[in-house]
């Protein structure tokens, strides 16, 4: 277990949302629904009264958090050697591009890929202009 949260290999810590904010109560009513057992769809609907952006937010969040977790628990058996390339099957391989170094479509070993994968994610969540930290602050669907 120690190897899992090792804070060198994959796993990243999850991203809180500040208790007594409103973003902590969306959070607690999400976790309630789905710890519920109800059905999926009602267990996402919005609760009256609160911003469809803001809810949508808060289980992008904890879908990311959860990911973490699973990818953290599978990460020792998956190394550069026993998964040289990130595939769906042996019908589809997964090609990183990006605009930094991976300027075109490129075949990566299925840790490499992965880590690149949460480091885009970790920065595109933690992007005030696209997930802004304070509830209503979305401007025309945006945030």
């Amino acid at each position: 277990l120690k190897q899992v949260f090792n804070k060198d290999k994959t796993f990243r810590p999850k991203r809180k949302f500040e208790p007594g904010t409103q973003r902590f109560e969306l959070h607690k009513k999400a976790q309630a629904s789905l710890n519920a057992g109800l059905d999926l769809k009602v267990a996402v609907q919005l609760p009256p009264g609160e911003e469809q952006n803001d809810w949508v937010a808060v289980h992008v969040v904890d879908f990311f958090n959860r990911i973490n977790l699973i990818y953290g628990t599978i990460s020792d058996s998956c190394t550069q050697h026993s998964c040289p390339v990130m595939s769906g099957g042996p019908k589809y391989e997964y090609r990183w591009q990006d605009e930094h170094k991976y300027r075109k479509p490129t075949a990566l070993s299925a840790p490499q890929y992965m880590n690149l994968l949460m480091d885009w994610i970790e920065v595109q969540i933690n992007n005030e202009d696209i997930f802004p930290t304070n509830v209503g602050e979305w401007e025309g669907g945006r945030r």
